[in-house]
């Protein structure tokens, strides 16, 4: 495009009502950068940075057109963009070219040229018959697909004369009504096509009359995927159901390919102002819901696409932005485009976003750049299996369970369960990864009923050809020196063997000098053993006084600060074996925020604690951590979970965090790096499927209760591992208990 173009003549012709610019405006000059090279920029989110912002083009003209309402931006090269107008009035609608880049001085951005988008005979469209929200460039800016709102429709222009070339196939039930289930002006907001343009998406800003909201204000949308070729015919394929938060609408998405996306929700609340996030989606192994009547049906989990934010623009820095209206932050305004930019250290890219004034003097025109890294999908890599019925030697067991049977099995059971696994760490000596240390908790769940579980950590080797794993032998936890201070099961046998009704141990770590320390949940305590399992001093408490329920230590008629279950879950140990980071599973009773939870340093060299702590927050205050392990340094892998399994399971994910990265608000920065509900399967480990089998294919899920152990392998490899609460749980196969699952995933720039 270049400014003295036919092109820009006819949008003064069709805009003669406006004053026309003798000439187009340079390039806006550089404004609000952000101190720091390109690509660093001040930090939003784990992933994400500001790297300047430009209000260079908030009420400007250009060619007599008011620069305004830009509501879609797409880069046509390195360089050039282009943003497509809304609905402003009875102005025509347009494709503005920008100059667009980002560097040391900031974001510079200026208009370079227009093109008036019209019918095939040329009449041009206006505000009043045509919505423009969302924009595809293709073979580098010399046509372009543009969504409009208001029918909805998709359509073909060339811009070279800003005509209509070709109209996309929109189905039925997507027009407006009354003609369709959709509703003015929430129709076709999101347009995007994959980096090879064999895939466009359109995305529903607001969900159809069918589908509606859920109890929580979360928009059930729909996005429509469209196969075909750049600059060819495209049809619709399929129908993929996306959640938005609550009181948000999809208002953009980018197409990263591989069935990845990007996707930009957006919400206004008058006094307050906007809400903008971005987040990573995934589209693997996603359902066609194209024959769902209504999403209100969908109450699989896995029907839906998968998210995980990647920045909330409220948590950026304001950097010097003004507003003219309430903002929760200066710098947010009415985001409605999104595209990708160039490529920046680190493996970066750059994203753009640009907001919608709508034309009102209360709103600004504003273009932001920001420094994202987008982190490739998590794979499943291996998987093996311990049967739930993998009975091991030792006494009768589960004689005091009182409900038979569970899952098709009866108690008492012959011998000793294996009921799945709440920490897994290297076996000793093993630095291949090939022999683990797993162990159980206290059994059956309680005090009352596993006084006949032996406490135990399994010497095991998975064979992830064969998907099952052999058991080498074990360990027994037990207190022969009389180290336990107070009453256990076995205290009059020579062996003094340990069970779940005297320790609830949950987490497991080997220290510098070989020996094993459990984190217990009954005290909670720490319990220091030798490699052989032998106690080798009094059980430690915390203290600062924290007991549980379970506590031998409580006084009678003294009130529990925790409560049951939620002791030291995790635990994690330093690189050097000298310090451990015990981890409280739930909050403190009277703890104001239910969403804390505690990490506590000890000191291995001095047996103590340090007195430091840390506050983690999970996203809920139903939500536990169930498992922490040491990265590198100071950075911490921590399981967090909800208390569902099969279709009930919402959250299972794994969270980086970094004792030396505290926030603002006192709390430890967290990123999502693996949603375990979540994964790809492109080499079919999970299958064949057994009749039934939920979460396995080419979308592989871990829906099972108590994901509970986690352990960094080398690389990005990572192994998760479930306690299988026998035989309670039945999150694979209703009716049927749980297996003990070893799985091995591939996490990309975990490290």
């Amino acid at each position: 495009m270049r400014t003295t173009s036919t092109r820009a003549r006819a949008v003064a012709s069709a805009a003669a009502a406006i004053s026309l610019l003798a000439a187009a405006p340079a390039l806006g000059a550089p404004t609000h950068p952000i101190p720091g090279h390109v690509g660093t920029g001040a930090t939003c989110a784990p992933d994400a940075s500001l790297l300047g912002f430009s209000d260079a083009l908030d009420k400007t003209t250009f060619a007599g057109t008011p620069v305004a309402g830009l509501s879609a931006l797409a880069f046509a090269r390195p360089g050039r963009a282009l943003a497509l107008v809304d609905n402003i009035g009875t102005t025509p609608a347009r494709v503005y070219e920008l100059g667009l880049k980002t560097d040391r001085r900031g974001v510079d951005v200026g208009v370079r040229d227009v093109a008036v988008l019209s019918r095939p005979d040329g009449t041009p469209y206006t505000g009043g018959d045509f919505d423009g929200e969302g924009l595809v460039a293709e073979r580098g800016g010399a046509t372009v697909l543009a969504s409009s709102e208001r029918e909805p429709s998709i359509r073909r222009f060339r811009l070279s004369d800003g005509r209509e070339i070709a109209s996309l196939p929109v189905p039925d039930r997507f027009q407006v009504t009354p003609a369709g289930e959709a509703a003015v002006n929430q129709t076709f907001e999101a347009l995007a096509a994959t980096p090879d343009h064999r895939v466009l998406y359109a995305g529903m800003e607001g969900p159809l009359a069918a589908d509606g909201r859920d109890a929580e204000a979360r928009g059930r949308h729909r996005i429509l995927r469209y196969d075909g070729r750049e600059g060819g015919a495209y049809t619709p394929s399929a129908q993929y159901a996306y959640r938005t938060d609550p009181n948000l609408g999809l208002v953009e998405l980018i197409a990263l390919g591989d069935d990845q996306l990007l996707a930009v929700e957006r919400g206004f609340t008058t006094g307050v102002g906007n809400t903008v996030r971005v987040y990573r989606v995934s589209a693997t192994g996603a359902p066609d819901v194209s024959a769902v009547s209504s999403l209100s049906t969908a109450t699989d989990p896995r029907s839906w696409l998968g998210k995980e934010l990647l920045v909330d623009i409220t948590d950026c820095p304001p950097s010097g932005a003004t507003t003219k209206q309430p903002q929760p932050n200066p710098l947010l305004d009415n985001i409605e485009g999104a595209a990708l930019g160039g490529q920046l250290p680190g493996g970066r890219r750059e994203l753009y976003l640009i907001s919608d004034d709508n034309g009102s003097a209360t709103q600004t025109t504003r273009v932001y750049s920001l420094s994202v890294k987008l982190r490739p999908e998590v794979t499943l890599q291996d998987r093996a299996l311990i049967s739930a019925t993998a009975y091991q030697p030792g006494p009768i067991s589960g004689t005091q369970l009182a409900t038979n049977p569970v899952n098709g099995i009866t108690a008492p059971f012959p011998g000793q369960p294996i009921p799945g696994f709440s920490a897994v760490i290297p076996a000793a000596g093993d630095r291949s990864g090939k022999r683990l240390l797993a162990m159980p908790d206290n059994g059956f769940g309680a005090k009352t009923n596993s006084a006949d579980f032996l406490l135990r950590a399994y010497e095991i080797e998975p064979r992830y050809r064969s998907h099952d794993v052999t058991i080498r032998g074990h360990i027994s936890f037990r207190d022969p020196d009389h180290k336990v201070p107070f009453p256990i099961v076995n205290g009059n046998t020579r062996e003094r063997l340990l069970t779940g009704a005297d320790f609830d141990i949950e987490s497991l770590a080997r220290d510098a000098r070989g020996n094993l320390w459990i984190g217990d949940e009954f005290g909670p305590y720490l319990v220091r053993t030798d490699k052989t399992g032998k106690v080798l001093q009094a059980p430690i408490p915390l203290p600062d006084g924290t007991k549980s329920p379970q506590s031998p230590d409580l006084a009678l008629g003294e009130t529990p600060t925790l409560r049951a279950s939620n002791g030291f879950e995790a635990m994690a140990v330093s690189e050097d074996g000298w310090t451990l980071y015990p981890i409280l599973e739930g909050a403190q009773v009277n703890d104001p925020d239910q969403r804390r939870r505690v990490v506590y340093e000890f000191d291995v060299r001095h047996n103590r604690y340090t007195g430091r702590t840390w506050s983690f927050r999970v996203d809920a205050a139903s939500l536990l951590v169930g498992d922490a392990a040491v990265l590198d340094g100071h950075r911490l892998l921590l399981i967090e979970r909800d208390n569902g399994m099969g279709q009930q399971s919402l959250v299972k994910r794994l969270v980086v965090t970094d004792l030396d990265e505290v926030g603002a608000d006192g709390y430890l920065v967290r990123r999502t790096a693996v949603d375990l509900m979540h994964i790809a399967d492109p080499k079919g480990v999970s299958t064949p499927s057994r009749p039934g089998e939920y979460g396995v294919g080419p979308l592989f899920s871990f829906p099972l209760q108590s994901v509970e152990s986690v352990l960094p392998l080398g690389g990005d490899r990572v192994l998760v591992a479930n306690d299988n609460n026998f035989p309670g749980n039945d999150g694979r196969l209703p009716g049927r208990a749980d297996d003990t699952e070893l799985i091995v995933i591939d996490v990309p720039g975990l490290r």
